[in-house]
């Protein structure tokens, strides 16, 4: 075996792994979108405005949670982190099965809530193979790490679908179970992390003030191009199980659109580090960012299920590339010891947008319509794709005057 060989084994390792935890963290959330929205419709009376409220806790769990669970993994390590996070995956399923033996929603909505807590360590992973990388890998660390999802994609969504009348006639319960057992998968994996901490040196320095961090273009192009991928992904998932629904559809096949949703996420993720290295972060951002307008064209063309099917795909698709390139773009703004406080803030103001299009989205579908839920997309990948053009004639213009001096 050769020294860079034995170099490169301990990251390759922690990526694999990490790819692992990842399909199994979204195997919990898949299986959580697709039955919680019809969960909670179930439990509502009259008024089902509120049927993505669940959603919106998950998200806003997500947000609360991502600036401490950040810090505390900046003091005690990842796989302790992550191992903390795994464990509230398994108080989220208990809860939400047991909300669903009383019929509480107010229970469910609880239990939502941790399931974000949950996802606020999970969505670490990508930065922790990142950072335990090589900078020439870190693109495809991150990417690899995604594909670990396509699990979630195949086996989520028909787990759900097999799992959901286990209990019966208590329905969904069963699906709750099944995100339990998963959660004590993810413990048991979790253990076999090899993470190194920082060096004494770089836990010594203080790092930039958070103010001059934020100012940096590539800092605000990673933040928009994530914030808005990943939120109107969240706008359009989040509403496709209620509007399949108005539109005389069934959980089998709300279940099946959220499948092909979830793959088309995380398959792209195989190529998409290959993608950056070839192409460059900024084009796979805007791509990204066209392709989500596509979604939203194609929902808009009609309500036929080859149209929720076809957008789904093509939202995962977009997320994928919004989302894995803005994550690339932010490990370019950060030095080791500054690493916590920027994914943190970063993560944050994502997840605050998801939140807030979670919210939405119920709202949205009860009072003005599914075609109002897709027009609204538009205008926010044109600001993406603004953005990724501003950044780079602003390096073009910058790579000159270097040339010239």
């Amino acid at each position: 075996m050769t020294a860079t060989a034995t170099v490169h084994n301990p990251y390759r390792r922690n990526v694999a792994l990490l790819a692992i935890a990842q399909g199994l963290f979204m195997c919990t959330q898949s299986m959580g979108i697709a039955t919680t929205p019809l969960a909670g419709h179930s439990l509502l009376g009259v008024d089902k405005s509120l049927a993505t409220l669940p959603i919106f806790l998950n998200h806003a769990g997500i947000m609360l949670t991502t600036i401490p669970a950040s810090l505390l993994m900046g003091k005690i390590g990842r796989r302790a982190g992550f191992t903390i996070g795994a464990f509230l995956a398994i108080v989220f399923g208990l809860l939400a099965a047991y909300a669903m033996v009383i019929q509480s929603f107010e229970l469910l909505c609880v239990s939502a809530l941790l399931q974000g807590s949950a996802a606020a360590f999970a969505w670490y992973y990508r930065f922790a193979a990142a950072d335990s990388s090589p900078q020439d890998y870190k693109a495809k660390a991150i990417s690899y790490v995604m594909a670990g999802g396509i699990a979630a994609g195949f086996l989520g969504p028909e787990i759900a679908k097999r799992t959901v009348d286990w209990f019966e006639p208590v329905t969904f319960m069963g699906v709750y179970v099944a995100i339990t057992i998963t959660g004590v998968l993810s413990v048991l994996l979790m253990q076999l992390l090899r993470i190194p901490e920082l060096s004494k040196t770089e836990s010594a320095e203080g790092g930039r003030p958070m103010s001059e961090i934020i100012r940096q273009p590539a800092y605000i192009g990673a933040l928009v191009s994530s914030m808005f991928g990943y939120g109107v992904m969240t706008l359009v998932m989040s509403a496709t199980p209620l509007a399949m629904l108005a539109c005389g559809f069934k959980f089998g096949d709300s279940a099946t659109v959220i499948q092909v949703h979830i793959i088309a996420m995380f398959l792209p993720s195989f190529f998409t580090g290959h993608l950056i290295q070839k192409f460059g972060v900024l084009t796979i951002i805007a791509t990204g960012a066209l392709i989500q307008v596509g979604c939203a064209v194609v929902n808009i063309a009609g309500i036929d299920f080859a149209n929720f099917l076809i957008a789904n795909m093509l939202v995962g698709l977009g997320w994928n590339f919004t989302y894995v390139g803005g994550s690339t773009l932010l490990t370019r703004t950060y030095r080791p010891s500054e690493r916590s406080r920027v994914q943190a803030s970063h993560d944050f103001v994502v997840y605050a947008t998801t939140a807030t299009a979670a919210a939405l989205a119920g709202f949205l579908q009860q009072k003005s319509g599914w075609m109002a839920i897709n027009i609204a997309a538009l205008p926010l990948m044109g600001i993406v794709m603004a953005t990724m053009l501003w950044l780079g004639l602003k390096e073009r213009r910058e790579a000159k005057a270097q040339a010239a001096e």
